[in-house]
């Protein structure tokens, strides 16, 4: 143990005749406590509210899907097929034809899109628990499962056989149109379920079935506009999406969850990013009491720095007591929080429902552990504790020392 270090902790641990200099380490300290405890309570609410947000957002997203990156659509071909049914990692795939279209019903009209899903949908994404309403497509039917904003929009009900649902796309071509028959493809279709997952999905889809959307688009029967891919468990999902990839060639993209909801994760990251740099403002303020606090105690500790200056001590030496002293009690101050903290989020997570912070009588306020929020708010109260006590160890110099 060095000699610094070893002063460094007496000073720590000892208390200063001057009762206002130990009032004022304790609030410097307790500033660090509660400012690590915060920064790690609000990335936890912040992680929190992450996976909840995330958990609507991708309760149908595949792991992975695979969509043309040039055109609308894709062939897939029966060779092609063999290949990606010898992924050993893949559980099921789903063939999906997606585009925007004009639904009429009653004489209200919406713009919205078809997703038209084989029957390996179900296998393949969680649409059991989405279903508000009704229930979900019979294949190669003219049945739709239309969004609850959809719903709304159209006041279109469930299973209402005397009035049809038309979806329309424009006839590709050229020359003067005579008729609205010409202009459009057409099919009628019957509402039979109404699903609720957001409110931008529930307002711009609908499902039908595979056969129904390439008929209403003029596909082809191996014509596809994306695949959506289920993984089995413990699948390597970049091994997966390579061998996807050279199946399909370079004209195809593949995405993960994260990739496919790209702006989300950015958004969230940013408020995320924005909420760190708001509590470290904070932090920095609270550790100018670190600073005080040092100045104060080497204002106390005078006589005794002169004796250990005129018993061989450098300067340097004098510095790095204050220096590690301030480390120290920046570092115990931040474990402290942390202990704290973390107890307090274990019990938002897993204690009695009639204690915890609430948002509804029923929905608790979401929280997560992240190891890497422990090792974040570490790292931020040791490098500013480490710049405070920086800051204040190198207010002593050598007249102040040898002054009696």
């Amino acid at each position: 143990m060095s000699f610094s270090y070893y002063i460094a902790k007496r000073y720590l641990r000892s208390k200063s005749s001057n009762n206002a200099i130990n009032f004022i380490t304790y609030i410097a300290i307790g500033g660090i406590i509660l400012g690590a405890a915060s920064l790690f309570i609000v990335l936890s609410g912040f992680s929190g509210l992450r996976d909840f947000t995330l958990e609507f957002t991708t309760i149908i997203d595949p792991d992975l899907k695979a969509e043309t990156t040039i055109g609308k659509s894709f062939l897939l071909s029966a060779s092609d097929e063999e290949k990606l049914k010898a992924i050993d990692g893949i559980a099921s795939y789903s063939k999906i034809v997606e585009e925007r279209v004009i639904g009429s019903f009653d004489g209200a009209k919406q713009a919205f899109y078809i997703k038209g899903v084989d029957e390996k949908y179900q296998i393949v994404n969680a649409v059991d628990s989405i279903i508000e309403y009704g229930s979900w497509l019979t294949k190669k039917t003219n049945q739709v499962v239309v969004g609850y904003g959809v719903s709304s929009n159209l006041n279109l009900g469930v299973l209402n056989y005397g009035k049809r649902l038309y979806l329309g796309v424009p006839k590709p071509g050229k020359g003067q149109i005579n008729s609205i028959n010409e202009a459009f493809n057409q099919v009628e279709t019957v509402c039979v379920g109404i699903f609720a997952v957001n409110e931008k999905l529930d307002a711009s889809h609908i499902f039908s079935s595979i056969e129904l959307a390439q008929e209403l688009l003029g596909y082809k029967p191996n014509q596809l506009s994306s695949l959506e891919f289920r993984l089995k468990d413990n699948a390597d999902e970049k091994i997966i999406s390579s061998q996807i990839q050279d199946i399909l060639g370079n004209a195809i993209t593949v995405k993960n969850k994260t990739q496919l909801n790209d702006s989300l994760n950015k958004m969230l990251n940013t408020e995320n990013l924005a909420v760190y740099l708001i509590f470290t403002l904070i932090l920095i303020i609270a550790f100018f009491n670190v600073v005080g606090s040092l100045i104060m105690m080497m204002l106390d500790k005078k006589k005794s720095l002169t004796t250990l200056f005129n018993i061989g001590a450098t300067v340097k030496d004098i510095r790095k007591i204050f220096f590690l002293q301030g480390t120290l009690m920046s570092i115990v101050g931040g474990l402290i929080g942390l202990v704290v903290s973390i107890v307090l989020v274990m019990f938002q997570l897993y204690g009695p429902e009639n204690m915890k912070v609430m948002i509804t009588q029923s929905l608790a306020y979401p929280v997560a552990f992240r190891v890497e929020n422990v090792f974040i708010v570490f790292v931020t109260i040791t490098v500013l504790g480490i710049i405070a006590s920086k800051i204040a160890s190198v207010r002593i110099t050598k007249a102040m020392v040898k002054t009696v």
